[in-house]
């Protein structure tokens, strides 16, 4: 929710593949390391300033409704920074996948997943098949 929302600020300029350029070239997974590691710097912020308002706001309110709107408050922000802490998780594994240049590969058949998709979620590691079949069987696994 709020990663989606964070990640949407820190907008890019879509990449313009050049003529005859290979897919993930250099310059390439230059764009990429740099859309994540904006991506990632934005989240972290997010998660300092949410320590910051943790320890700031922490009050001990004598009625007990105050102090349970008050903890229900900071367990949804905690369970949202903990969304974002496995983000970061996510965006550091692509970026170890970008220095070892298996970026932008699908991690089960191998094929191209796409500078379009990337673009869309760059810490996907799946084409859009795999993927697909990936959830239709989730899925049926949950209908079980």
């Amino acid at each position: 929710m709020i990663s989606e929302q964070t990640r949407t600020e820190t907008s890019f300029k879509p990449y313009q593949t050049g003529k005859d350029e290979e897919y993930m070239s250099p310059n390439m997974l230059k764009h990429f390391e740099a859309i994540l590691l904006k991506w990632k710097k934005s989240l972290q912020e997010e998660v300092d300033r949410t320590m910051e308002n943790l320890q700031t706001e922490a009050v001990n309110y004598a009625d007990p409704a105050d102090r349970a709107a008050q903890e229900e408050e900071f367990r949804v922000e905690l369970r949202a920074r903990d969304r974002e802490r496995k983000l970061i998780k996510k965006i550091d594994q692509s970026l170890e996948m970008i220095q070892s240049e298996e970026y932008g590969y699908c991690q089960k058949c191998g094929i191209e997943v796409g500078v379009k998709r990337l673009e869309a979620r760059p810490t996907a590691g799946l084409c859009i098949d795999c993927k697909t079949i990936s959830e239709v069987k989730e899925k049926q696994a949950g209908d079980d």
